[in-house]
C-alpha cells in the first residue's frame, strides 16, 4: 500500500518573480500527479519542512505543476531562497476543489486579493478550457500597490482580451504609484461596481481572511445568497488527511471537507476569517 506521505520529488525548472515578496514556481516532477482545481498538495524543501499551496496551474494529470507562493515563513523563505535546479516534493492532492457543475450555465464571479489569485488563476484557467459551459466570467482582484499585482501581464493584458463578450477582468490598489491609472481602493469597491451584471450566478473568493470577510458582506449585500459565495479557507493544513486536527473549523476539517466550502456551510461557526 502506499505511503500517504511519501511525497513525489520535483524540479525547479522556472522561478518568476511576481511581486517582490511572491514568487512563482514551475516543477517538474519525478512521477505524473493529478489534481483537480481547488485541491491543494503539501511542498516539501528538504532539510527544512513542508506547507500546503494550492497549485496555480491548469488541473489534470501532468508531471508539470506551478505554485504561486509568498514567502511568509520558515518554508516559504526557504523555497523563495532556491533556483532553478533545485529539488523539492510533492504529495497529494487533498481536500475538495471548486464544483464546477454547480457553476455550468451560470455567471461566475471571481473575486481575489493578493496572492490569492494563485488558486482563483488555476479555476480561471479550467473554466476557460470550457468556456461554453459557463456564463460570464467576470474577475475583480485587488492588491496593496501596483507592484504587489501578481500574474501582471495576465490581468492586465492576457486575460481581458481573451473573450471581451464573455470574459471582463477588473482591477484595484489600496494605494497608487507609478504612473497607476487604474482603480484605487479595496477590492469590494469592484464588486459593488458590477452588482447590476453578474446576474443570478455564483461568487468565488480567495484572498487574506480580512479581505474574504468583507468581500463575503459585500456580496450579500448586493444579492448573493449564502449557497452561491464559495469560500477557499486556507488553514494550518499540517498532513493532508485529517489526522493531525490542526486545520479543524467547527465539524469540519479544511484539509478533507475543503479547502473550498460555501459561505453557508460555516457561515454559522465562530472564528472563520481569524
Amino acid at each position: 500500500m502506499k505511503n500517504p506521505y511519501q511525497p513525489v520529488p520535483a524540479e525547479i525548472t522556472r522561478v518568476v518573480d511576481e511581486t517582490p515578496n511572491i514568487k512563482t514556481f514551475h516543477l517538474r516532477l519525478a512521477m505524473p500527479l493529478g489534481f483537480a482545481t481547488g485541491q491543494f498538495m503539501e511542498v516539501t524543501v528538504p532539510g527544512v519542512g513542508e506547507a500546503p499551496f494550492t497549485p496555480s496551474s491548469r488541473p489534470g494529470t501532468s508531471d508539470e505543476m506551478e505554485f504561486t507562493i509568498m514567502s511568509a515563513g520558515r518554508v516559504t523563505e526557504a523555497m523563495h531562497a532556491l533556483a532553478p535546479g533545485g529539488q523539492v516534493a510533492v504529495r497529494g492532492p487533498y481536500g475538495a476543489g471548486y464544483p464546477l457543475d454547480d457553476y455550468r450555465g451560470k455567471p461566475i464571479l471571481i473575486v481575489g486579493g493578493g496572492v490569492g489569485l494563485a488558486p482563483l488563476r488555476s479555476l480561471f484557467l479550467t473554466l476557460l478550457d470550457d468556456l461554453p459551459s459557463y456564463g460570464p466570467i467576470t474577475v475583480c482582484y485587488g492588491a496593496k500597490t501596483p507592484q504587489d499585482i501578481v500574474y501582471k501581464k495576465s490581468v492586465h493584458d492576457d486575460w481581458p482580451r481573451l473573450s471581451p463578450e464573455r470574459v471582463r477582468v477588473l482591477t484595484t490598489v489600496d494605494a497608487a504609484s507609478d504612473g497607476w491609472q487604474g482603480n484605487v481602493g479595496v477590492v469590494t469597491m469592484l464588486v459593488e461596481k458590477v452588482r447590476d451584471e453578474v446576474g443570478e450566478g455564483v461568487a468565488v473568493v480567495c484572498g487574506p481572511p480580512i479581505m474574504m470577510k468583507f468581500a463575503t458582506v459585500t456580496l450579500e449585500d448586493v444579492g448573493y445568497t449564502p449557497d452561491r459565495i464559495y469560500l477557499s479557507m486556507e488553514k494550518n493544513m499540517s498532513c493532508g488527511l485529517g489526522q493531525c486536527g490542526h486545520c479543524m473549523l467547527g465539524p469540519y476539517y479544511v484539509c478533507k471537507d475543503g479547502p473550498v466550502f460555501t459561505f453557508e456551510q460555516i457561515a454559522d461557526l465562530p472564528g472563520i476569517f481569524a
